[in-house]
């Protein structure tokens, strides 16, 4: 039977705000906060539960000494679902008053539980980022790339791709300009190469791939960057402009917006990941 060790550190007691901190947020949503099915509801409840339920491994994995036993780089594992859980934290955080405080008015104890959950799930994002502070590399230190800056970065690139998914998709806002349709086609070839990083670098495949990871990284960078170039002057150009069929409501705003933001993105893991050394564990 493995024995149980209880580190005390602060990266410990980050993890164990962040986990109760969640399971509040969810509890309390769903326990008496009455909300509707389907849609920014079950979003919110995704990422407090799915943020508890990864903390939680983590801590028992630790707790138990198991990190040789399970099949991921225990290096780089635990940051990468900090960094998720506290994108995922800060999302709900922002969607679930907009929606259900804002929009929606509620009174008396349903309010209360809206407000509560609101709360706890902005100090899980606070321990999130507390913990992924703690956790990534510092100058000079040997870790595993999700570590450092360029693989935080891709972390924050994937998640923001996902929100254009959202945005762009429903109702779809890409299909009346072959210009429109490749920077949907730039969104997702991005999406997949950076998520593709984040996979092998935790299930150390890195060296599986044909060419040597450092050169990898080097050209998708650089590619990733012409092409999201591309998609930042498109996308406007080919939404906002009368010309093309003006389409300037919000979600296409919020696209435009998040692909200049993904763009400088890139253009700093391409910096960072060229000046780079590190050991992966």
């Amino acid at each position: 039977m493995p024995l149980i060790v209880v580190p005390t550190s602060q990266l410990l007691w980050m993890r164990v705000a962040a986990l109760l901190f969640t399971c509040v947020a969810f509890s309390v949503a769903a326990h008496g906060a009455y909300l509707p099915h389907g849609g920014m509801a079950d979003w919110c409840i995704f990422c407090w539960a799915f943020s508890f339920a990864c903390t939680l491994l983590v801590l028992l994995v630790e707790l138990f000494g198991l990190q040789a036993r399970v099949p991921v780089s225990w290096s780089n594992f635990p940051i990468t679902v900090a960094c998720y859980a506290a994108l995922l934290c800060l999302s709900a955080s922002i969607i679930f008053p907009v929606f259900f405080l804002k929009y929606q008015l509620p009174s008396g104890e349903t309010r209360d539980h809206r407000i509560v959950s609101t709360v706890f799930s902005c100090l899980a994002a606070v321990a999130y980022m507390g913990e992924v502070s703690l956790s990534k590399a510092r100058p000079g230190e040997v870790a595993g790339y999700m570590a450092t800056a360029p693989g935080l970065l891709k972390v924050c690139q994937t998640f923001l791709a996902c929100i254009i998914f959202i945005l762009i998709s429903s109702p779809v806002t890409y299909d009346h300009h072959p210009a429109l349709k490749w920077c949907m086609a730039v969104y997702c070839i991005c999406f997949i190469l950076s998520m593709a990083v984040v996979v092998l670098c935790v299930g150390e495949w890195t060296g599986c791939l044909p060419i040597p990871f450092s050169k990898f990284l080097s050209a998708y960078g650089l590619l990733a960057v012409i092409m999201y170039l591309t998609a930042t002057i498109l996308w406007p150009v080919f939404q906002f402009n009368k010309s093309y069929g003006r389409n300037d409501n919000s979600e296409t705003i919020a696209a435009a917006v998040l692909t200049a933001i993904n763009f400088l993105l890139y253009v700093a893991d391409l910096v960072y990941s060229a000046r780079l050394v590190f050991v992966s564990g």
